[in-house]
């Protein structure tokens, strides 16, 4: 039977707001792709995210632009080579291998010869704020295993320590968006290890990638924005210790597990993260985590609703996602 493309659209609310050091929101825009065979059907969500050019209207172009492919049996690799990545290939690929899984009445980690997913340590995201406001949102987690707190630039020691007063047992990282000068990586780094921070993601704008080869990484750093898709790799040796692999940005499970063994034949350490979004949009990325020396996991914990048979969050720990919602 021909396979039937459908897309769907929904807001969910933030619970309170988000911000990072390009703005504050209090709700995400999602979009789902549905892939029926007439008896099964497979999901796949995406955020679009205006940082890579995107909209909802853009992204349900693309995907719709696709319907023919997809009602023609279009494949994984024929999706790979139809679209660039990005949020609408990660929803159609996604939808592919839920619906793959339906029809096969196995769990896509089978039909991918890997072992289920363990329960993993996923961090837990601090909004950017002042030091006060950062240090008593710390306290309120402070029984978190790892937090990763969104830092801006000017005041960003202070945040830190505000926070490792707030929370004085959990393990840090930290993500600047892209926030920081060059004299920021150097003046903050040393302070930022001293306070024990493990990892500081995407210091510096997208394109200045090269200062970072020049200096020494008291704290190792993790691009972000700086990459997309496995390609992206040889051009950041020497200036990153780790990617961050998310699946709304690289286009899809397929690319996520290519992006992740290339990074580790690189020589990159791993970290798996996310856009902010409901279950259903974590679920393939578990399927990535095991294999990541970091898991950045969290959307939902930050949305005030989530879908129906959601991931299960169990303290610091986040489990495989059920056959009821993905895979």
């Amino acid at each position: 039977m021909t396979r039937t493309l459908q897309v769907s659209e929904d807001t969910f609310p933030i619970a309170g707001s988000f911000t990072i050091s390009r703005g504050s929101r209090t709700e995400v825009q999602i979009m789902v792709a549905e892939i029926s065979d007439g008896t099964f059907r497979g999901r796949g969500e995406c955020v679009p995210y205006s940082r890579y050019g995107e909209s909802m209207a853009s992204v349900r172009q693309q995907i719709e632009g696709k319907a023919d492919l997809i009602a023609n049996g279009g494949s994984h690799e024929a999706l790979t080579g139809a679209l660039e990545a990005g949020a609408a290939r990660n929803a159609l690929d996604c939808a592919l291998f839920d619906l793959e899984a339906k029809m096969a009445g196995q769990r896509v980690w089978q039909l991918l010869d890997q072992a289920p997913p363990p329960e993993m340590i996923t961090a837990y995201t601090l909004s950017l704020g002042s030091p006060d406001e950062m240090g008593k949102a710390a306290q309120g987690a402070k029984e978190r295993a790892l937090l990763k707190l969104k830092l801006g630039g000017i005041g960003d020691v202070e945040r830190v320590r505000a926070v490792r007063h707030g929370a004085p047992d959990a393990r840090l990282i930290v993500d600047a968006n892209e926030a920081w000068e060059p004299d920021m990586f150097l003046a903050f780094s040393q302070e930022l290890a001293d306070l024990g921070v493990e990892l500081i993601e995407q210091p510096l704008p997208s394109g200045q990638d090269q200062f970072l080869a020049d200096c020494p990484h008291p704290v190792p750093v993790c691009a972000d924005e700086s990459c997309h898709i496995s390609a992206d790799l040889p051009g950041l040796i020497g200036r990153y210790d780790l990617v961050n692999v998310k699946l709304d940005k690289c286009g899809g499970l397929s690319e996520g597990l290519a992006l992740m063994q290339a990074a580790k034949k690189h020589g990159f350490g791993v970290m798996v993260g996310c856009m902010l979004g409901t279950s259903l949009g974590m679920a393939p990325a578990t399927l990535l985590a095991s294999m990541a020396d970091y898991v950045d996991l969290d959307g939902p914990l930050l949305l005030a609703k989530d879908r129906d048979a959601p991931m299960i969050y169990r303290d610091s720990y986040v489990a495989a996602p059920t056959a009821a919602l993905w895979g």
